[in-house]
């Protein structure tokens, strides 16, 4: 008779360990791990007076990254994402091509997304699809003696440059893997077509499509 008892507790044990585990209506997802920004740059010319065909390319960045995900529901999440702030190498590309750096630029993302999470709460591997809005600020521009050397700036006048802040949509792809205890691992991709302006001390602007790309890997705890 007790071991028929015991063994009609296992279905509820068990059932009590997936509901532990699941992300569900009211679970709040904590997670940290690395995040890689790649800007897909499409670059316009820098206005004159500059050699024809003066383009800029944009460097990737990794940095520490998490983000804070609440479930309205046991589909439907609110996310967002943290990072600390990125750093790209701004170099030269087009008739300069040859250039190597020419300034850098930080940037840091504030990003709030809507995901819809697929399959069951308690599934192990939950794939999803995000779209919100991103604010990309950028900000601590500082240029090379080789930009004040191409734009006819001096090193006692030196070129300086700054980077436009912007509005942009963002869309994202992704799955979040249930391991024991609530942790889980989440992978994803987000995109953002954002275009932006450079502007130069000596008057010269160059206009740009970034269009970024990140990938993250975190791992976290479901509370």
């Amino acid at each position: 008779m007790k071991n028929t008892a015991k063994l009609l507790l296992i279905p509820a044990l068990l059932a009590c360990a997936a509901a532990a585990q699941a992300q569900s209506a009211g679970s709040l997802l904590i997670r940290g791990g690395a995040t890689t920004i790649t800007p897909n740059v499409s670059s316009g010319d820098l206005t004159a007076p500059s050699l024809a065909g003066t383009k800029s390319a944009i460097g990737s960045s990794t940095r520490l990254s998490g983000g804070i995900t609440y479930m309205l529901d046991n589909n439907i999440a609110i996310d967002l994402p943290l990072a600390v702030p990125f750093e790209h190498d701004i170099t030269g590309d087009g008739a300069i091509a040859g250039a190597g750096k020419i300034g850098t630029v930080k940037a840091l993302p504030a990003t709030l997304l809507v995901q819809w999470r697929f399959m069951e709460p308690n599934a192990a591997v939950r794939p999803y699809i995000g779209a919100g809005l991103t604010y990309a600020a950028f900000y601590g521009a500082r240029s090379t003696s080789t930009l004040t050397a191409l734009t006819g700036g001096t090193p006692a006048n030196p070129t300086t440059l700054s980077v436009e802040s912007k509005w942009a949509a963002s869309v994202q792809l992704g799955a979040s893997i249930q391991l024991t205890g609530g942790w889980f691992v989440d992978a994803n991709y987000t995109y953002t077509p954002l275009s932006t302006r450079t502007s130069l001390s000596s008057g010269q602007t160059l206009d740009a499509k970034l269009d970024p790309s990140s990938v993250s890997l975190t791992v976290g705890m479901k509370f």
